[in-house]
């Protein structure tokens, strides 16, 4: 764990381990010539090299990114190989035969493009009768119509 911290900031601990060193060398130069008559700036050297090292932590810290994870529960639906039509919720509904062709084929996980061809009809009139399918179903995507269907069991 500690490797990794530094192969990833390697960059950012090499630039604050140089300020260091190059700021130790200076005041222990001038505390080597000087120390007598300028110990005040050795203290503030001393804190200087704190700061710094507290500086460069600080920024490590609030610059990594955080991870949340989101945890989605849903009901999955089991396709049953006796497949009853549910006549009630299609009634209700008041859902076409063509409608419900279309619902199917979406279901099969066809474009409007394909299913067009596979029923011989025009690309608009598919786009007719999904606009027409998401509204009698208060859905706003082809993935909600399907799961809707599934759900009530108009498709299989």
């Amino acid at each position: 764990m500690v490797f990794n911290f530094i192969v990833k900031h390697k960059h950012a601990l090499l630039y604050g381990i140089c300020l260091a060193a190059l700021l130790g060398l200076l005041k222990w130069l001038e505390l080597r010539l000087v120390i007598i008559h300028h110990a005040f700036e050795v203290y503030i050297g001393a804190i200087a090299v704190i700061f710094t090292a507290l500086g460069g932590w600080l920024a490590l810290k609030l610059a990594r990114p955080r991870v949340k994870t989101v945890i989605v529960e849903k009901e999955v639906y089991i396709r049953q190989p006796d497949f009853t039509r549910n006549e009630d919720a299609l009634d209700r509904l008041g859902l076409s035969s063509r409608e419900l062709e279309v619902l199917q084929l979406m279901a099969e996980g066809l474009s409007n493009q394909e299913i067009a061809a596979r029923l011989f009809v025009s690309l608009n009139t598919v786009k007719t009768h999904s606009s027409r399918l998401f509204e009698k179903m208060d859905v706003k995507r082809r993935t909600q119509a399907v799961e809707m269907g599934k759900r009530l069991h108009i498709i299989p």
